[in-house]
């Protein structure tokens, strides 16, 4: 089993920054990744990051967001960067420990999840 811990989450005007973290603990997991959720929508992907430090951003939010991590401590971090009000959402983190044969960019390709972390962005 992997237990996620996001921390970092919280209210920034927009244009401003937030920084977010997600550290697992359990097992060692190869790809993580960080995905939203606003209300009445699906679950869309963010950011993912494998363990040869490839990573991989939406449309959305290249640019602006940054996903990194550090293998030795477990843990992925998500820099948010010239925040805009679609940015409000949940954010959940997640992680495998192998690969499940879906692209990174799916919910399906990863096997633990975070309690998710508020971000809200006000305009």
């Amino acid at each position: 089993q992997v237990q996620l811990v996001e921390s970092g989450g919280g209210l920034v005007q927009a244009g401003g920054s937030l920084r977010l973290s997600c550290a697992a603990s359990g097992r060692t997991v190869i790809a993580m990744g960080w995905f939203r959720q606003a209300p009445g929508t699906e679950r869309e992907f963010v950011a993912g990051i494998t363990s040869g430090d490839n990573t991989y951003y939406s449309g959305s939010v290249k640019g602006r967001f940054t996903i990194s991590r550090d293998n030795a401590k477990n843990t992925v971090y998500l820099q948010m960067d010239s925040l805009k009000s679609e940015d409000t959402a949940v954010y959940f983190c997640a992680a495998r420990t192998r690969f499940l044969g879906t692209t990174i960019t799916s919910p399906r390709a990863y096997e633990y999840w975070g309690q998710g972390t508020q971000v809200t962005v006000s305009s």
